[in-house]
């Protein structure tokens, strides 16, 4: 297994940032095999999504109405509504795995791979990517 940590940069406000790219660059020397990405992070998910076309800002706009930055949260230190950023992973998981072929990553027309970040408090984050050869 090959493995590397990239540092994204996602900002003071919830964000989806696309990293298919970087992810591409990495397996880009590579055969067929799996893709493994993960973001060691409690507040932070990874989505397979379109972007470009406003389904990025909906679905921050879907986080926002599923869980919402109220004061309701038992988990309450950082910004107001943090504790909606320790939920996020249970809907948005830390992990993708996708598979490679030929050295590049077998992705739908419109797909993309995004980092979901809605914790303003962490403006940089981690992803790890690991190539497992097949």
């Amino acid at each position: 297994m090959r493995t590397e940590v990239i540092t994204v940069r996602t900002g003071g406000s919830p964000v989806v940032r696309d990293i298919t790219s970087e992810a591409a660059a990495f397996v880009r020397s590579e055969g067929d095999g799996l893709l493994h990405v993960f973001v060691p992070h409690a507040t932070a998910g990874l989505a397979i999504i379109e972007t470009g076309a406003g389904s990025d800002d909906d679905l921050l706009a879907a986080i926002d109405e599923l869980l919402p930055t109220e004061d309701k949260w038992r988990h309450r230190h950082g910004s107001r509504g943090h504790g909606r950023d320790h939920v996020l992973p249970a809907w948005i998981p830390p992990y993708a795995t996708l598979p490679v072929i030929g050295g590049k990553i077998a992705l739908g027309t419109w797909q993309s791979i995004c980092l979901v970040d809605t914790n303003g408090d962490n403006p940089v984050r981690q992803v790890r990517l690991s190539f497992l050869a097949g």
